[in-house]
């Protein structure tokens, strides 16, 4: 009886001498599983990453567009409208001279036109009557019966005298349908006409409709 206690003791010391380290693995493992656990990012708020706005000039382009004038220079057809007191387009009735009563010879002549379309200081259907002064018959300007023109006629003068406005730059010659035909100068000088540039020969219709245009521009 005394010998089974004894084994029994014994028995229960070895087994408490094995079950020591095994429980002292257990804890070990226990505390390497909670250092090998990986570590998850802590998730940020969307606020973290934005970027503060600061208020400040919008840059400009490095080359800004050219500012235009408001009112540009007039061109040449508008510089005429606006020089003109009579505009008007028809036919040539009758050609004579007026004489002065201090000088032998004439001192103006006088040309009679059937008004076609009066576009300032005339009516459709007038006949209309202006002076000239001799001197432009004599250099070359002269009319001859029955020829279409289309002529910006200066204000007469105190002595009723007018004239092609920038002398032959104011008189347009119109073919038998009625067409304003461009000369060599014409057709120079307004080459930057959105109508009439690099045209020789312009339908009336068109021609009157930049006319009128041009003398409503300010």
């Amino acid at each position: 009886m005394a010998m089974s206690r004894s084994c029994w003791r014994l028995l229960a010391a070895f087994s408490l001498i094995l079950a020591t380290p095994l429980l002292a693995g257990q804890d070990t493992a226990i505390d390497r599983s909670s250092t090998l656990a990986p570590t998850l990012p802590r998730k940020r708020s969307p606020l973290t990453y934005w970027t503060p706005i600061v208020p400040g000039r919008i840059p400009q382009p490095p080359n800004p567009l050219p500012r235009y004038p408001r009112n540009p220079s007039p061109g040449v057809l508008q510089q005429l409208a606006r020089a003109a007191g009579i505009i008007f387009s028809g036919r040539v009735t009758f050609i004579g001279q007026a004489a002065s009563s201090s000088r032998p010879t004439p001192s103006s002549t006088t040309i009679t036109f059937q008004v076609e379309d009066a576009i300032r200081g005339s009516s459709t259907g007038q006949s209309l009557t202006i002076h000239e002064w001799a001197g432009l018959w004599t250099n070359g300007e002269r009319y001859r019966v029955g020829q279409r023109v289309l002529l910006f006629l200066y204000s007469p003068s105190k002595l009723g005298l007018t004239s092609p406005v920038a002398g032959a730059m104011g008189r347009f010659a119109m073919d038998s349908e009625g067409q304003i035909m461009m000369s060599a100068q014409h057709v120079a000088s307004m080459a930057a006409d959105p109508i009439l540039g690099g045209k020789t020969v312009v339908p009336y219709a068109d021609f009157a409709l930049a006319v009128r245009r041009s003398g409503r521009e300010e």
